[in-house]
């Protein structure tokens, strides 16, 4: 494994962070392809053995099962002060909002409800999940400033947001001392590059870390269509709408992974992760198998030729907005927020 820092934070981060919004009890979730807790303790020691070090949850994911099947096996597994933890909160509610709840309010409550599920003092880094669009930017930077000021968080980042509100906010945050930004988490992978126009560039220039989520587009960039297909991807309608729709012109460069795999000797999974290492500080892996996570941990030892950079970069064509981004937007006038449903699990299913 090898390590490398959260961009200008103090936090020593392996190059593969852990995904685990397949752990969690799928009866209380919008996912029914979610692991149980015996076989998430497997896959994290697995982790451990490896060297990852770095593991990413969020308590929308499986009404917080994820959080707590994590911090119980890390609590047996690992020292604290060896690994980091990041987590998530999704936006307030359209119920919090109708009572008054601020966004200061809403972010004390979820991370002490994060804390209590993961049964630890504090996270490395808190993740605001998405742009709230309902709630004044100033009191969401505010809130999360509350938080490491109280030792709850050390850092903080972002997830599902463009570059002129991650800009924005850090701005805001140096304006009035608050804590700011050190890491985004967006939409990023070989079939869906639409985050190099703006967001890669303006972190490169910043030392923001990038650590982007469906690294591997659902499994789509670890197999050829049709083979060995998993639970998840017969049941996985967010996925599916997220990646249908481009189907066609994404199999060319899936094609193209398959064929330098081969070539190479390796799986499609490592080609995938050592092009995305190339251009993230650390790809968020999901893994509900143990190959998986040992399949992404063998990509840090991939080293790609620059004309095998470019022979998978080569077809790629612009593609729409899709998942979080095409969908968390500020309603139009006289209409009701995208989000504004109240229901919890209904922002969870989101999160894919």
């Amino acid at each position: 494994m090898q390590y490398t820092k959260l961009g200008r934070s103090d936090l020593t981060v392996s190059r593969i962070c852990m995904g685990c919004m397949g752990f969690g009890d799928a009866a209380r979730g919008q996912h029914s392809w979610t692991v149980g807790e015996e076989r998430a303790r497997e896959i994290i020691r697995r982790g451990l053995e490896l060297g990852v070090n770095f593991f990413d949850t969020a308590i929308a994911y499986q009404s917080g099962t994820s959080e707590q099947y994590l911090g119980r096996a890390l609590r047996d597994m690992a020292r604290r002060e060896d690994v980091v933890v990041a987590t998530k909160f999704l936006p307030r509610t359209q119920e919090e909002i109708g009572r008054g709840v601020t966004g200061q309010q809403h972010i004390a409550r979820m991370i002490d409800a994060s804390l209590k599920n993961l049964g630890m003092d504090y996270v490395d880094l808190y993740i605001c999940h998405m742009w709230d669009w309902q709630t004044p930017i100033e009191d969401i930077m505010d809130g999360l400033d509350r938080v490491v000021r109280a030792g709850k968080a050390r850092y903080i980042g972002i997830s599902n947001c463009f570059a002129w509100q991650l800009a924005k906010a850090n701005a805001l945050a140096e304006r009035e001392g608050f804590a700011g930004f050190v890491s985004v988490q967006g939409h990023y992978n070989l079939i869906f590059r639409e985050e190099e126009r703006e967001m890669v560039p303006y972190c490169h220039e910043e030392g923001i870390a990038l650590t982007p989520y469906s690294a591997l587009a659902s499994g789509r960039l670890s197999r050829l269509p049709g083979e060995n297909d998993t639970k998840r991807a017969a049941e996985d309608a967010y996925a599916k709408f997220k990646y249908d729709a481009t189907a066609r012109q994404d199999g060319v460069i899936i094609a193209r992974v398959a064929e330098i795999a081969a070539r190479r000797g390796v799986t499609m999974t490592e080609v995938s992760l050592a092009w995305l290492l190339t251009k993230a500080t650390a790809p968020v892996a999901g893994a509900t198998k143990l190959h998986h996570i040992e399949g992404a941990a063998r990509a840090v030892e991939l080293e790609l030729t620059g004309g095998e950079i470019a022979y998978l970069e080569e077809p790629y064509v612009p593609h729409p907005l899709a998942g979080v981004m095409a969908q968390n937007r500020p309603a139009a006038a006289g209409e009701p927020h995208v989000w504004s449903t109240g229901d919890q699990k209904i922002g969870e299913e989101k999160q894919t």
